[in-house]
């Protein structure tokens, strides 16, 4: 028989090797299996030349092994001679099939048919082995692949990187690190933020994008894979790409079905789940562990630490703490009780509902990039119309939401283990309400990419955070005194669906009978006249649309398509009317909404045979205006060009009341008809510029106008993610002398912005200022709101929000 070793350790990753080190350092009896030729294959299969960064840098590293940031090959080289000076007992080309016994008495089996008998095992495997297959038309060509060695082998292709965690940015920035290989290279992320990467990477790949290094493609999706190319979905539709190879880092799965065989438990259904493990790593097989990414942590500082505890712990120490402790009990101080770091995780895991699923050590992590509070009865957590795109849970207490603006005592209760403050995050607007403590409240607030990280790897929360958002959303909506309890059966038959740009939601004519309310971006209605659509009105987020089918049986009167890439949630119409029947006062609201929409709808049909000129130029007037950036703002500013005078005022005016730069290029942007959609600012809905700034310095405004504050650093994130060109990146201009210096002395430079040959001189006199971001702000804090609008001698320039000004009653106003 096998000499039985006190631990056996599959896999050599960073984990695997902390932990088989400590083994030989403690004179414990140990194998490291490896199923490869070397070690540690998780950084070996890293691009060549690749930085490996040592975060979190406030952790300390526990571990016999040395381990700081460096190149991959340096690493590398570095354990291989620590892993033989250590005398480390290694076994390579030793696959692992399968594990059987119990603790104290293991059989593990390698593939040669081989075995080993340990006492205890520690799976420290990894997750790279079982990468996400891309799931398309095209996805089994052979330019695809999962894997990159050495960019470097790669000259003159265009290359397209689908993923945008660490190892998806790392590839894109090491195909295009020397320019001379002539690689075009673009990176495709599907939301916004770029939550799964450190913020180093990122921070990396911003710059190579300002250098034009590489084509970053925020909110795009790949739809379909050919040869020489690559069709993707982006916010305004579908484009097609050259593209000769594709470079596929859409993560990794664990390996579940082997560990499953050797009676691990996973903590759910879910394919990306982790196994549930104790605050020891012990899986629910007693004598397995499991450290590393299959733990669900896999920063190789977090693995290395892990590897040198679990020995640890085998080896009787039970009063070890992990290295966070002194970071999360330092976090914890100030909460109430004087209770250890475990008892608040432990209260956290447990009332929280989307932290339920999460290992010990995903709620470690989670806890290091979040802040807890502890509110008295009556504090007010944050206020209406404050900006804030932060999530709170909350694990003691309730809190009361104040619904009525103009009545606090009209509130809601949200109560233990619930989540508040989840519209600010998924749609970056303002505080919609006010949020007080009903009792001493205890709660955790996740910043913005702590949050959508949590989202993104723990369906569980995402699942939870849907769940809560589609009640919230609908009882807003069809509120008339509805509590979540009547709206039950409504919630779990919805859906979040994705609308790509243009697709439609409902077909003129169509027989089918759900509802929808917009949740994200913005919908167009259309009605076929004549063989032509003809613009009828414009949906933002929050409304909703399909009652009138589900209400009288009828067939879809319009079409509705999303003006931009979009989300609504579906609502069953069965389920919908079994609603309305019990609560008859909803019925009667919704009856209301139809007849105004009615209207609509008989008008265009009582005058089609009369203004069809009419229908056609307001139907291409409206779409020109949804494709040049109406389709997600808030407020923009149009210039009627029969009125307009060219005299420039509203620029003079903008530059006057911003330090002398103004905010908007009243010759700039695009023209249709009659109406110009000059380069200003659209106060998006969803602003593209919030993405990436990492000051946090732009907010919403208390009337909805998006501002960048004194904070900016100018990093240029925000200029770089403006889809319409708004924003752009200069110095505050030396002080300028007044008008009637100018007038009398002919001193300074005149009225409105002054000449970049002005600034220049006048700065270099005074010395350079850093530039900053520069965008309208809708003349936030100032009297008498716009200044291009005050100044307009004609009234060309105005300021609309877009669901008031496209609609179908304009055209009545407009034939009339």
């Amino acid at each position: 028989m096998a000499e039985k070793v006190r631990v056996a350790i599959v896999g050599s990753g960073p984990a695997g090797l902390s932990a088989a080190a400590h083994a030989a350092a403690k004179g414990m009896s140990h194998v490291l299996l490896e199923k490869t030729d070397h070690l540690s294959d998780t950084i070996y299969k890293y691009q060549k030349g690749k930085h490996v960064m040592a975060t979190p840098s406030n952790l300390v590293l526990r571990s016999d092994l040395d381990f700081d940031a460096g190149k991959r090959e340096a690493i590398l080289e570095t354990w291989d001679r620590q892993v033989a000076e250590g005398k480390v007992t290694v076994k390579t080309n030793a696959e692992v099939t399968g594990i059987s016994g119990q603790a104290g008495s293991f059989t593990l089996t390698l593939k040669d048919g081989s075995t080993v008998e340990a006492e205890s095992v520690v799976m420290a495997i990894g997750t790279q082995g079982n990468p996400n297959l891309l799931k398309l038309p095209g996805a089994e060509l052979p330019h695809v692949q999962y894997q990159l060695d050495d960019p470097t082998e790669y000259v003159d292709e265009h290359i397209t990187v689908i993923g945008s965690g660490d190892a998806g940015i790392e590839n894109a920035l090491g195909l295009a690190a020397d320019e001379a290989q002539g690689n075009r290279v673009t990176i495709l992320n599907r939301r916004a933020d770029f939550a799964r990467a450190k913020g180093a990477n990122v921070k990396l790949l911003e710059e190579a994008e300002a250098d034009g290094r590489i084509s970053v493609r925020r909110e795009t999706s790949p739809v379909e894979i050919r040869d020489g190319e690559i069709v993707l979905e982006t916010r305004d539709g579908q484009e097609t790409i050259r593209c000769d190879r594709i470079i596929a880092r859409t993560g990794s799965q664990p390996p579940r079905a082997f560990v499953e065989e050797c009676g691990v438990e996973f903590s759910s259904e879910d394919r990306a789940a982790f196994p549930k493990l104790s605050p020891s790593f012990e899986t629910t097989q007693a004598g397995i562990h499991v450290i590393g990414a299959l733990a669900g942590y896999p920063l190789i500082k977090h693995c290395m630490n892990q590897g040198y505890d679990v020995i640890e712990f085998l080896d009787g120490n039970t009063e070890l703490k992990p290295a966070d402790e002194p970071i999360l009990a330092e976090k914890f101080a100030g909460l109430p009780g004087n209770r250890s770091v475990d008892e608040w995780l432990h209260t956290f895991a447990s009332e929280v509902t989307i932290l339920r699923e999460l290992s010990p050590l995903q709620l470690r992590e989670l806890m290091l990039d979040s802040t807890v509070h502890a509110f008295d009865r009556g504090e007010e957590i944050f206020a209406r119309n404050e900006p804030g795109s932060s999530m709170f849970a909350i694990a003691e207490g309730s809190v009361l939401v104040e619904v009525d603006e103009h009545d606090s005592s009209v509130t809601v209760p949200i109560e233990t283990g619930s989540i508040f403050g989840e519209v600010g995050l998924i749609s970056g607007r303002k505080r919609g309400s006010t949020v007080r403590a009903a009792e001493k409240t205890v709660a955790v607030e996740f910043s913005r990419l702590a949050a959508l990280k949590l989202l993104a790897t723990a369906p569980s929360a995402n699942r939870a955070v849907n769940r809560i958002s589609i009640e919230r959303q609908i009882l807003q909506i069809f509120g008339s005194g509805l509590v979540p309890q009547d709206v039950a059966e409504l919630v779990e038959s919805s859906e979040v669906v994705s609308v790509p740009a243009g697709e439609v939601v409902i077909e003129e004519g169509a027989d089918d009978k759900d509802i929808f309310i917009v949740r994200v971006g913005s919908m167009v209605v259309e009605k076929n006249l004549g063989g032509k659509p003809v613009f009828l009105s414009y949906l933002p987020a929050g409304s909703y649309f399909g009652e009138m089918a589900v209400i009288d049986g009828s067939k879809r009167t319009a079409s509705v398509r999303a003006a931009i890439k979009s989300e609504v949630i579906r609502i069953p119409g069965d389920a919908f009317n079994q609603l309305l029947d019990s609560k008859p006062e909803i019925r009667e609201d919704a009856l209301k909404a139809m007849a105004a929409r009615r209207e609509i709808n008989d008008f265009v049909e009582s005058r089609k045979s009369s203004f069809g000129g009419a229908v056609d130029m307001y139907s291409q007037t409206a779409q020109f205006l949804v494709d040049n950036g109406l389709g997600e703002a808030t407020d923009v500013l149009l210039i009627d060009e029969k009125l307009c005078v060219g005299c420039d005022n509203c620029e003079k005016a903008c530059a006057d009341s911003h330090d002398g730069l103004s905010r908007l290029d009243r010759e700039a942007g695009k023209t249709y008809a009659h109406l110009h959609v000059p380069t200003s600012c659209r106060h998006c809905e969803h602003p593209h510029c919030m993405a990436d700034c990492p000051p946090n310095a732009i907010k919403r405004g208390p009337d909805g106008e998006v501002v960048i504050d004194e904070t900016c650093i100018g990093c240029g994130n925000c200029q770089r993610n403006c889809p319409y060109g708004v924003i752009r990146m200069d110095a505050k201009p030396p002080e300028k002398p007044g008008l009637f210096s100018w007038l009398l002395f002919g001193r300074g430079p005149g009225p409105g912005e002054a000449s970049y040959a002005w600034r220049k001189s006048k700065a270099a006199e005074a010395g350079e200022t850093a530039k900053l971001a520069i965008k309208c702000d809708m003349c936030s804090g100032i009297d008498g709101g716009p200044a291009c609008v005050r100044a307009c001698p004609t009234g060309a320039a105005i300021r609309v929000s877009p669901e008031r000004f496209l609609t179908v009653a304009r055209l009545e106003e407009e034939v009339d």
